[in-house]
């Protein structure tokens, strides 16, 4: 009999992070339970007030060092490779209208 095993949740869900993005921006990433789900908001920057509730996934590269990818309502997309054992965060991100946009930022869990 095949049996089909659920990976493993990732030790951030339920967890909240805030990301400085130096000058850029500044977000908090609040992770549900499940382990997939993610709301994002932007507090300082730019963008500030942009916030949105998207399906991750995530992959362990080494241990608390993962890559996280995303695609926006708006079909941008976004790769962050997060080192929560190291706090600190790569994020890439494409814009709907093809801008590319590359930061390396502070990660700090709150809660």
């Amino acid at each position: 009999m095949h049996t089909t095993s659920m990976p493993p949740i990732s030790p951030f869900a339920g967890h909240t992070f805030r990301i400085q993005y130096g000058t850029t921006m500044t977000v908090l990433n609040i992770y549900a339970d499940d382990g997939m789900t993610m709301r994002y908001e932007v507090i300082e920057g730019e963008f500030a007030g942009a916030t949105a509730e998207v399906r991750y996934t995530a992959v362990e590269l080494a241990p608390g060092l993962y890559a996280l990818s995303w695609q926006e309502a708006d079909k941008g997309t976004v790769v962050h490779i997060d080192d929560f054992a190291s706090g600190s965060s790569r994020s890439y991100y494409t814009t709907a209208g093809l801008d590319f946009m590359r930061m390396d930022g502070r990660l700090v869990q709150l809660r």
